[in-house]
């Protein structure tokens, strides 16, 4: 099975068309979050409250800008990048498996695995560092519902600050808006430091994984 092939049907099953010339709105963890795209042009914006002052970052083709109370405030160099990835990670997570044809992705087929009865395509991930964003060394598996192309779960490490992180999320709450479908996840971590990327999904299988969060889209809604 080629891999860009399932990519593009889950894509497609999961309102991908409709996503690019769209503005969805949602809140996620007492942050508002609204995306305006249209055939390749963008803005993925936020908004939130901090000591009674209204912050909002937005990130378009042309850069990141922040205002405090409407007014645009001078945001350090080093700042934008952390601030820019933290817009793009939740927007990106809130549509997937949309951009997962972006030029900075690179994509394989593994194999087919079973989990909770269900047979999926094993899908890697990894990124350009070019236009791969802050976070490239990134590496994320998704795993396609082989009946229904849909990612119905996905694992990936991380770097943090002793080491490489490990996450497993198991898709729930499945809902289209205007043809668009989202989906909340149970957020789990390895219950031993020691296991690998490779094997989250027997581990889930097999209550190797704790349940770390919640990652829930509320209030959704597609223009």
């Amino acid at each position: 099975m080629d891999a860009n092939v399932t990519i593009d049907k889950s894509i497609r099953v999961s309102g991908g068309d409709l996503i690019k010339t769209s503005t969805i709105e949602f809140d996620f963890r007492d942050i508002h979050y609204i995306a305006i795209r249209n055939n390749g042009s963008f803005e993925l914006g936020r908004s939130f409250s901090k000591d009674s002052l209204i912050f909002t970052d937005k990130l378009s083709n042309s850069g990141f800008k922040r205002t405090i109370n409407d007014v645009l405030v001078k945001v350090s160099d080093s700042m934008i990048p952390r601030y820019s990835a933290s817009v793009n990670s939740v927007h990106y997570f809130s549509v997937l498996p949309y951009g997962l044809n972006d030029a900075a992705v690179n994509k394989s087929y593994l194999n087919d695995v079973n989990i909770k009865g269900n047979t999926y395509h094993k899908i890697k991930v990894i990124f350009n560092e070019e236009c791969g964003g802050e976070d490239y060394e990134d590496i994320f598996f998704y795993f396609v519902n082989k009946d229904t192309f849909k990612v119905d779960y996905l694992s990936y490490s991380y770097a943090e600050n002793h080491g490489i992180g490990l996450r497993f999320r198991e898709a729930y709450n499945e809902r289209f808006v205007n043809g668009i479908r989202f989906v909340d996840y149970n957020n789990y971590k390895p219950k031993e430091k020691s296991e690998s990327l490779e094997n989250l999904e027997i581990l889930f299988e097999n209550n190797g994984l704790e349940l770390l969060s919640k990652i829930q889209l509320k209030n959704v809604k597609v223009n």
